[in-house]
């Protein structure tokens, strides 16, 4: 019984990890695109699943990216490996003319892994250096992720340069106490990075849509009163008045942006910075309509 919950913790613990991780670059990137209209995504009422099926559209650029860093990674640092370990063999052989250039190889490595090590440590210190100055930078666009790549490239620079120094010398232990913080460093990195291009993603879907407004369902909203709306694309007119009318006036040309805890958010066709975003309550105050544009025989 006892391996059995220790079995389901393993498997239930990652996925929870994941679940969370997707959560929140989805809220991020949700967060960012709904700004763009004006909406505050908490107000909206999306559930944790919304979230998390939001996400891979905004993870689908950082995921492929650190998957072919990855494999890049691994092909150098094996190709490294292969020469590091012949010429550490080569270097203890009996043929002295073949070990003292395999020697000189093993020495030519080492100093390479030492600039990458002092290329690394300069990254990680502009990428703290910014992380001070965040006052005067903050309204730079690119700040948030020029910040995290500063310091995740130093760091990965800093550990790698660290490795191939040992795999030359197994018995170097300089600096070993560093590896923990700068591991620290390069995951909490790549989360901050990733995160932004979550934002970067969203903030580019809501403007792409802004040009297409078409892509929405089209309504049309009958009201009781007269709302005054003055966004260029909505067209009002008065409904004719009989006996049990409750809706006197009909706008055209908005569109269904999302819908959420009974509650419509509508854009209108012609969307631009000063144009506002309309919150319909679903309780019988309004009506609507929805336009289906077929396509053509």
């Amino acid at each position: 019984m006892g391996s059995f919950v220790s079995s389901a913790a393993s498997v239930v613990a990652p996925i929870s990890v994941l679940t969370a991780l997707l959560f929140y670059f989805g809220y991020a990137s949700s967060r960012a695109q709904y700004e763009y209209f004006g909406i505050d995504v908490d107000t909206i009422g999306l559930s944790t699943q919304d979230y998390v099926m939001r996400s891979p559209q905004s993870l689908l650029t950082p995921l492929l990216g650190l998957l072919l860093l990855g494999v890049v990674g691994a092909t150098v640092h094996e190709f490294v490996r292969r020469r590091v370990s012949a010429a550490r063999l080569i270097s203890s052989g009996p043929d002295e003319e073949a070990a003292g250039g395999a020697r000189r190889r093993l020495a030519r490595t080492r100093r390479m892994a030492h600039v990458v090590i002092w290329a690394g440590w300069t990254l990680l210190a502009a990428g703290v250096l910014l992380v001070m100055t965040y006052t005067a930078l903050q309204d730079w666009d690119f700040y948030a992720l020029v910040t995290p790549v500063c310091l995740g490239v130093g760091a990965a620079l800093a550990l790698y340069g660290r490795g191939v120094v040992r795999l030359v010398d197994h018995e170097d232990r300089s600096r070993r106490p560093a590896t923990i913080p700068l591991a620290l460093v390069l995951a909490t990195s790549v989360f901050w990075a990733t995160a932004t291009l979550a934002e970067f993603s969203g903030r580019g879907t809501a403007r792409d849509a802004a040009t297409h407004m078409e892509r929405f369902p089209s309504v049309i909203l009958d009201t009781k009163e007269r709302l005054h709306l003055t966004s260029p694309g909505i067209k009002e007119s008065v409904l004719p008045s009989f006996p049990g009318q409750t809706f006197l006036y009909r706008y055209r040309g908005l569109h269904l942006l999302i819908e959420g805890g009974d509650r419509l958010f509508l854009v209108p066709s012609e969307w631009s910075a000063s144009n506002s975003t309309l919150v319909v309550e679903m309780d019988g105050s309004v009506r609507l309509q929805f336009r289906f544009v077929n396509s053509p025989p």
